[in-house]
């Protein structure tokens, strides 16, 4: 029977394919990932494609339909089975696959689960995957022939890895993590035994229903049971990851949180030190202070748009060793791969507060300051949200704005500066915004509210989102 399919159009999203499991995402539909993408596999000369998948109640059902999918193409199937994201993409590169395949939600709700795609080592994003779009409703794949399947396990191979690049010497760092009750879990646990230290492992179990808080570590109430836990415990340092663990949260030994680009900021030093002059990338919605800082430590600064699929594309054209977002994907290319990993980031990160003689706190508090707001995000239909960034945009040029459109529109003011951008993972348009007072930012952010009106939407909800960064 011929085989033909038709995607959801809001799921084939710009670096990866997500939607909501029942609705706009279905076994159907994985079943034609593995088709069509098996197809695009098959006609570039490849032969295997590693698959795995995180711990969303969905997600074995989903893995499977889709490896049915990538064997009717005729190639060999190699399953990780559950675990991190960092972990299949490790499994990929050490395996020399010609594809690989992640069913995650990432720090979605619950009801929600996706798919992330590498093709001969490089992610396959954009263009990629609306032409699986198009490859499913032509019904144009390979004829049918049975491939092969067979299972692996990586979480001991990707362990040492990670515990190669340990340089923190034997000083006894107390740690806290928050697993967050993500697909790092058994991964996590064997971490943190062949670390030294001492280090206390919270909602550690892997479980889809997220009992414990929703698995997005950008979210400060997300981490209030880590804050207390580490103020509780006087640890140095605590963190936390999202459902799939290639995005890392972190909190000071004062129970103060660093975000994304602050995280960057500390990273960025330590590369520089043994790769001066290298590029360090940031996405658009970093803080200027990470821009500056970078420069003062001898790196050349470069923004890029938002999105893991596209921050490792630029990371390759720029042979950047490290980059970052402020989401809490951390991507090393110095003595790693190139690709988002939580828990490698910990590793590094653990790393520097054991070689320092100062606590992480001190570090945060020497960061020159700027009063922020972080991510705030609020509901826009997907079918809206891109055309509200084109005109807002029209706008911000017509009237002769200074601004940038790498992702979004970014607007440089006296005051400081503000961004609006549209998610590619969520139905959500995104603002941030940054002065140099609490005076500077009020009006950075009525200029936000006074362009979103003029599109017909309503103000977002600012409310206790102030923060110094």
């Amino acid at each position: 029977m011929r085989f033909t399919h038709t995607f959801n159009p809001t799921s084939l999203r710009e670096y990866d394919i997500r939607g909501i499991v029942g609705k706009s995402l279905t076994s159907e539909d994985a079943f034609a990932i593995g088709r069509t993408f098996g197809t695009v596999v098959v006609r570039h000369g490849g032969k295997t494609v590693v698959t795995g998948y995180d711990g969303r109640l969905s997600s074995p059902e989903l893995e499977k339909a889709l490896v049915d999918g990538l064997v009717a193409c005729g190639l060999n199937v190699v399953r990780v089975g559950c675990g991190p994201t960092p972990m299949l993409y490790f499994g990929s590169v050490s395996l020399q696959a010609d594809g690989a395949v992640m069913v995650t939600g990432s720090h979605n709700p619950a009801d929600y689960n996706g798919f992330k795609m590498m093709l001969a080592g490089k992610p396959f994003f954009g263009p990629q995957i609306q032409e699986l779009g198009v490859l499913a409703r032509t019904g144009d794949v390979v004829p049918s022939q049975e491939g092969t399947i067979r299972g692996m396990d990586l979480r001991a191979r990707y362990v040492q890895r990670l515990l190669e690049d340990w340089d923190g010497g034997n000083k006894p760092l107390k740690v806290i993590w928050d697993n967050g009750n993500s697909a790092a879990g058994d991964v996590l646990q064997k971490l943190v035994a062949g670390l030294p230290g001492d280090h206390t492992v919270l909602n550690g179990s892997i479980d889809g229903h997220f009992p414990a808080h929703h698995p997005d570590p950008t979210v400060a109430k997300n981490l209030e049971q880590l804050i207390a836990e580490v103020r509780r415990q006087k640890a140095d340092v605590g963190l936390a990851f999202d459902g799939d663990a290639d995005r890392i949260g972190v909190v000071d030994d004062q129970g103060e949180i660093l975000w994304g680009d602050q995280i960057l900021i500390l990273l960025a030093r330590d590369v520089l030190k043994t790769h001066p002059g290298a590029t360090i990338i940031a996405d658009v919605k970093a803080s200027q202070v990470l821009f500056e800082e970078v420069k003062k430590a001898g790196g050349v600064p470069l923004m890029w748009r938002t999105g893991h699929s596209l921050i490792k594309t630029k990371m390759a054209e720029t042979g950047s060793p490290l980059a970052g977002e402020m989401s809490g994907h951390i991507f090393f290319a110095d003595k790693w791969y190139g690709f988002d990993d939580a828990l490698y980031a910990a590793v590094r990160l653990l790393g520097i507060l054991a070689r320092q003689d100062k606590p992480l706190s001190a570090i945060r508090e020497a960061l020159p300051r700027a009063v922020s707001t972080p991510e705030v995000r609020f509901d826009c239909d997907d079918t809206r949200k891109f055309r509200v960034i084109e005109d807002v945009a029209a706008r911000l040029r017509h009237e002769g704005a200074d601004v940038s459109e790498i992702d979004g529109v970014r607007v440089n003011t006296p005051d400081g500066w503000w961004l609006l951008r549209a998610s590619n993972t969520q139905a959500v348009l995104v603002v941030r915004a940054e002065g140099q007072d609490e005076a500077a930012l009020e009006r950075l952010k009525q200029a936000v509210v006074a362009q979103l009106a003029r599109s017909g939407l309503s103000a977002p909800d600012f409310s206790g989102n102030n923060a110094g960064h």
